[in-house]
């Protein structure tokens, strides 16, 4: 299939076009939101191609993948068809409401006929409410990491992408009492000058800022046990990839998380002082953190496979062309 879909999220967009169909993704001069074009700093195939507004009108495209709701109306304007109408389309619902009505949150494609809701995790279909709008899961998967762990920095790994401005939503707040037991080092988008934001001197905390895939994989390994501390986000891939690189890992017991760490992986709670002495403990017991990185490790490569994913989204994409004929 030709299948049409923005560059959003790198990590998921990533998996998804190594599949086997081609992938047309919009590039536009500015490479803005909205034209970002093939991904830079992650490993695309081939067949993920980019193509521009002026192109798409004469497009042979089979399905399109939408991920954000003004996306519905530029695609029409793009294709000169209207996606769920005149060509299949699925939209991908990849975060947690946040509108303030937890959890009353309207889905803003809720209540429609012409489109299938596509959720990354059961958690976000059970708390938005997408009406009459059919709905199904299709849970994450990853390309596997190449990076082992060593763990030989007694450091801990996060990643987070803009910590300042989502704060609270990221657990930004609760860094500096794990930057006392270990030095931090946070990867992600927009990272430069959190040290300074919350206080800390640059010896506690190191920003990372926008570092290719492979080069943060290899970086992330080295550290001793890995920081999820997200309050209210859909599921972060990078919690996935670092389980799978072997990372223990210890997470805030919220959202989807509660699923993805199995027993045995490092520590899952809500209780801060219960993660804080995890962490501690895996930080001066460097055998302990590396008998459960081997557990998150393999459940991680076990339930999040690229080729389960693949397989879902190949299942999925030929289901609803067909319907639509």
């Amino acid at each position: 299939m030709n299948v049409l879909l923005w560059h959003v999220h790198g990590s998921w967009t990533t998996s998804f076009v190594h599949g086997k169909h081609r992938y047309l993704v919009p590039v536009t001069p500015d490479r803005g939101p909205y034209g970002l074009g093939r991904a830079r700093t992650y490993p695309w195939p081939d067949t993920a191609v980019e193509v521009t507004p002026d192109h798409l009108r004469t497009a042979d495209v089979d399905l399109v993948v939408l991920q954000r709701p003004e996306e519905l109306d530029l695609a029409t304007e793009w294709l000169g068809r209207r996606p769920g109408r005149d060509i299949p389309a699925v939209y991908v619902e990849h975060n947690t409401p946040k509108d303030g009505d937890v959890p009353h949150s309207r889905h803003p494609m809720a209540d429609r006929d012409d489109l299938l809701i596509a959720h990354v995790t059961a958690f976000n279909e059970l708390f938005w409410d997408t009406g009459a709008t059919r709905t199904t899961v299709v849970d994450h998967g990853i390309v596997p990491p190449t990076a082992e762990y060593t763990g030989e920095l007694e450091r801990l790994a996060v990643v987070i992408n803009e910590p300042v401005r989502r704060g609270r939503v990221t657990g930004t707040d609760l860094l500096p009492r794990f930057a006392e037991i270990a030095p931090l080092d946070v990867f992600g988008m927009r990272v430069a000058g959190l040290a300074d934001h919350l206080g800390l001197p640059a010896d506690r905390l190191a920003s990372h800022d926008d570092v290719p895939q492979h080069r943060m994989h290899a970086e992330l390994g080295r550290r001793r046990a890995y920081l999820h501390l997200c309050r209210w986000t859909s599921l972060g891939l990078s919690l996935i990839e670092a389980m799978s690189i072997g990372m223990p890992v210890v997470a805030l017991a919220a959202t989807e998380a509660v699923t993805a760490v199995p027993p045995g992986a490092g520590a899952l709670s809500t209780r801060v002082d219960t993660l804080l002495d995890a962490a501690r403990r895996f930080v001066e017991e460097p055998a302990e953190a590396r008998r459960a990185g081997a557990v998150a490790r393999a459940a991680a490569r076990e339930r999040y496979g690229l080729d389960r994913f693949l397989a879902d989204w190949d299942r999925l994409l030929e289901e609803e062309v067909c319907a639509s004929r």
